[in-house]
C-alpha cells in the first residue's frame, strides 16, 4: 500500500487503509489458528495435563498478536518506516523468488487439470505410509532408569525369594551401562503396596548416555538384559518407575497391555486368564505375558463341629477364644522401657502352630466342668486352597494378564491379539474380557478426538464463510487442508514414528498454520482479481480468462517471499527441536516432524495447487481472451512492475 500510494497522500492515511482492508482477514487467520487448538482443550486426564498449557499459550499468544499486529504495528511504521519505499522487484531475494517461481505458476496455469490430478495422485498415494504407521497413547519417556518386574509362581519362600532376587541384581549389575541396583521383593509396611511376595521391584539406575558402549540403546539394553535374565518360572517385564506407577494407579496394569477378566468365579476366571496368557504369548511382538494366579494360596481352616459343641457344653466361641490365643495370641500385660511401653503376647509356640496336626492334637479347649478336649474332637481341621489375592473393579471380581510388548506399536499388537484372543478363547457365561494398560488411554483419547475434530472443522468452516462471504473460497481452504497434511505423514514415516497423542497435537497445529497460509493466498488472489475486474471495467470490457490468468499471476507471485519468509521461520524454530536428545525430546520430536513435513506440502499447495484449483474454479464461464489481442501481446503477459 505504501508503495502504490499516489504522492503526497498522508502516510497515517495509506496505513489505515491498509489495517482496514487486511485487518478482517488477518483477525479471521488469527481465530482459525485459535480454534484449530480446540480439540487439544478437550483433552482430559494425562493427555490434558500434558498438552493443555501448550494448547492455552498458544491461545494467548495468537490473541497477543492479533492485538498487536493492528494496533502496535502500523504506528511503529508510521514512526520507523520513512522514505521512499523500496519497491519488491528492487529485493535481491525477491527477484530470484520471483525469477525461480513465476515460470512454474505460468506452467500450472497452463495446465491447470494436470496439476491438479498431480496432487490428488499424491493424496491418494500418501495413504499406504498412512496405513503403516503404528499407534500408540504416547512415546516412551527416558527417565534415565529402568524398573525391572518380575512375576513367579505363588508360593515361593521368602529365602528362595531372596536368592532369587540377589541372583538378579548380580547379573543386572555386570552390564556396564549400570550404575547401581536395588530390588524388593513382597510389599513394603504400607497399605498403598499390596505387592505379594511372588512380585519382585527392582530399580535399575543406568549412567550417563555417553558411558555406554558404542550402538547400545535403552531398548538393545533392556533385550540384552531380557535374554540374561530368563530363569524357569519366572515372567519378566520391563518399565521405567515414574511411568510404572502412574499405570499402575490409574488402570492397576504395570505393562503396557493388560487383559482384565471380570466375573463372579474365581476359579473360572483363573482358567480363562491361562488360555488368554497362552494365546498371547504366540503373539508376534509378545516379550512376556503372565495371567496372575488368585487360586494358589494356602489356608488352614478351622470349621467348628457344632454337634460335638453342643455334647461337651461348648459354644463356638469358646472354640474361637481359644484359638485365638493359642495361634493368633493374646495380650497379657506391658513391659514399661523408660518412657516406652511395650505389650506382652503369649501364643503356642512355633512348633505348635506350624503343623495343622500338632495344632488339632496340641489345641485343648477346656471344658465348662472341667477339664479339656484336643481341638480335633470339636473342630475339624484343615489345609485348603483359595484366593492368595482378591481383586474387585465395578463390583466385579477381576484377574489381571500382564502382557510386556517389543517391537511393535500398542495399537497394531492389541488389534492382532484381540482378534487371536477373540478365535481360541470361549468365554464361559458371566466372564467378560477387557483390554487395559496403555492401550485403554488410546481407546480414550481417540473416542474423544473423533468427536471433537469433526466439531473443530464445521467450527473453521463457518468462520471462513464468515470471513469470504463466498462459498468457493471457503471450500478450497477445507479441501486444501489434507494436501497440507501430506509431508507430515511422510516424514512421520521415513523418521519410524507411530501416530500418538503427541503426533496428533502437531497434525492440529500443522492445521491451523496451513489453512491460514491458504486464507492468505486467497486474499492476495481476490485483490488482484478485484483490481483487474476494475481495470476491465474502466476500459469497458468484460473479463476473460487471460485476464483471470494475469490477476492470479499477479496475487501469486507478489506472495513468493512473504511465504518463504513464514516457512523459513517456523522451521528454524522446529529444527532444533527435532535434533534434541534431552529429557521430553521423545514427545516434542512427535510434534514437530508432522509441522516440518507438513509446512513443506503446505508450501507446495499455497504456491501451486491453490492457484491452479482458483483458475479452474473462477474461469468457468469466462469468455476467452481476444484472439488478436494475444497475437498483439506476443503471447505474453506483461505484470506491474511491483509484482515483476
Amino acid at each position: 500500500h505504501l508503495e502504490r500510494a499516489p504522492p503526497g497522500k498522508p502516510r497515517v492515511e495509506i496505513l489505515v487503509e491498509a489495517a482496514v482492508e487486511v485487518g478482517p482477514s488477518l483477525f479471521f487467520s488469527l481465530l482459525v489458528i485459535t480454534v484449530s487448538f480446540l480439540p487439544i482443550f478437550t483433552l482430559e486426564s494425562q493427555e490434558g495435563r500434558l498438552f493443555g498449557p501448550l494448547a492455552f499459550t498458544k491461545t494467548f499468544a495468537m490473541a497477543a498478536a492479533a492485538l498487536l499486529s493492528v494496533t502496535l504495528v502500523p504506528a511503529l511504521m508510521v514512526l520507523f518506516v520513512r522514505g521512499r519505499i523500496v519497491p519488491e522487484h528492487r529485493n535481491p531475494l525477491n527477484r530470484l523468488l520471483i525469477w525461480l517461481y513465476r515460470p512454474l505458476i505460468a506452467g500450472v496455469l497452463r495446465a491447470r487439470a494436470l496439476t491438479i490430478l498431480l496432487a490428488v495422485g499424491v493424496l491418494v498415494a500418501t495413504a499406504w505410509p498412512a496405513h503403516e504407521l503404528g499407534s500408540e497413547f504416547m512415546p516412551e519417556l527416558d527417565e534415565g532408569t529402568l524398573l525391572y518386574m518380575p512375576t513367579t509362581l505363588p508360593g515361593i519362600s521368602v529365602t528362595k525369594a531372596g536368592e532369587l532376587l540377589a541372583t538378579q541384581d548380580r547379573i543386572i549389575k555386570s552390564f556396564p551401562e549400570v550404575a547401581s541396583v536395588y530390588g524388593k521383593a513382597g510389599r513394603a509396611n504400607t497399605a498403598t503396596d499390596p505387592a505379594p511376595m511372588e512380585m519382585f521391584e527392582t530399580v535399575i539406575t543406568l549412567k550417563p548416555r555417553a558411558e555406554w558402549r558404542p550402538g547400545v540403546t535403552p531398548a538393545s539394553l533392556k533385550v540384552e538384559m531380557d535374554k540374561a535374565l530368563q530363569f524357569p518360572g519366572v515372567s519378566n517385564a520391563w518399565t521405567q518407575p515414574i511411568r510404572a506407577r502412574i499405570d499402575m494407579l490409574s488402570t492397576g496394569i504395570r505393562t503396557p497391555v493388560g487383559v482384565k477378566v471380570l466375573g463372579t468365579d474365581l476359579k473360572v476366571m483363573e482358567e480363562v486368564a491361562r488360555q488368554v496368557e497362552a494365546v498371547v504369548r504366540n503373539v508376534p511382538g509378545t516379550s512376556s505375558s503372565y495371567a496372575e494366579r488368585v487360586i494358589g494360596g494356602y489356608f488352614l481352616d478351622i470349621t467348628p463341629d457344632r454337634e460335638a459343641l453342643g455334647r461337651y457344653g461348648l459354644m463356638v466361641g469358646d472354640v474361637q477364644d481359644v484359638i485365638a490365643t493359642a495361634l493368633g495370641g493374646q495380650s497379657v500385660t506391658n513391659t514399661v522401657e523408660g518412657r516406652e511401653r511395650y505389650t506382652v503376647n503369649v501364643r503356642y509356640p512355633r512348633a505348635l502352630r506350624s503343623d495343622p496336626r500338632a495344632i488339632a492334637d496340641e489345641v485343648q479347649v477346656p471344658l465348662p466342668a472341667g477339664g479339656t478336649v484336643p481341638l480335633r474332637e470339636v473342630a475339624k481341621v484343615e489345609l485348603t486352597r483359595g484366593p492368595t489375592s482378591i481383586r474387585t473393579e465395578n463390583g466385579q471380581l477381576a484377574v489381571y494378564i500382564f502382557i510386556d510388548i517389543a517391537g511393535r506399536d500398542l495399537g497394531g499388537y492389541v488389534a492382532e491379539a484381540r482378534k487371536a484372543v477373540a478365535d481360541e478363547v470361549k468365554l464361559p457365561q458371566g466372564a467378560t474380557l477387557q483390554w487395559s494398560g496403555q492401550y485403554e488411554y488410546l481407546e480414550r483419547a481417540e473416542a474423544r478426538l473423533a468427536v471433537v475434530v469433526p466439531l473443530t472443522l464445521l467450527v473453521v468452516f463457518l468462520l471462513l464463510y464468515l470471513n469470504f462471504r463466498r462459498l468457493t473460497e471457503t471450500l478450497i481452504v477445507m479441501l486444501s487442508l489434507p494436501f497440507a497434511l501430506v509431508g507430515g505423514v511422510w516424514l512421520l514415516w521415513w523418521m519410524g514414528f507411530n501416530l500418538s497423542v503427541a503426533v496428533a497435537v502437531g497434525f492440529i497445529a500443522l492445521a491451523g498454520v496451513a489453512a491460514e497460509t491458504g486464507v492468505i493466498m486467497l486474499v492476495y488472489l481476490d485483490h488482484a482479481l478485484d483490481e483487474v475486474r476494475a481495470e476491465c471495467g474502466r476500459e469497458g470490457r468484460l473479463l476473460t480468462r487471460e485476464d483471470l490468468r494475469r490477476a492470479i499471476m499477479v496475487g501469486a507471485v507478489e506472495r513468493v517471499r512473504p511465504k518463504m519468509m513464514t516457512v523459513v521461520a517456523i522451521m528454524a524454530g522446529l529444527l532444533p527441536i527435532l535434533w534434541s536428545t534431552g529429557s521430553g525430546s521423545e514427545v516434542m520430536q512427535r510434534i514437530a516432524v508432522p509441522m516440518i513435513g507438513g509446512m513443506v506440502s503446505s508450501t507446495v499447495l499455497t504456491l501451486v495447487v491453490i492457484p491452479a484449483v482458483y483458475a479452474l474454479v473462477k474461469g468457468r464461464g469466462l469468455p476467452p481472451a481476444d484472439k488478436g489481442a494475444r497475437e498483439a501481446a506476443g503471447g505474453n503477459v506483461r505484470l506491474p512492475q511491483a509484482a515483476e
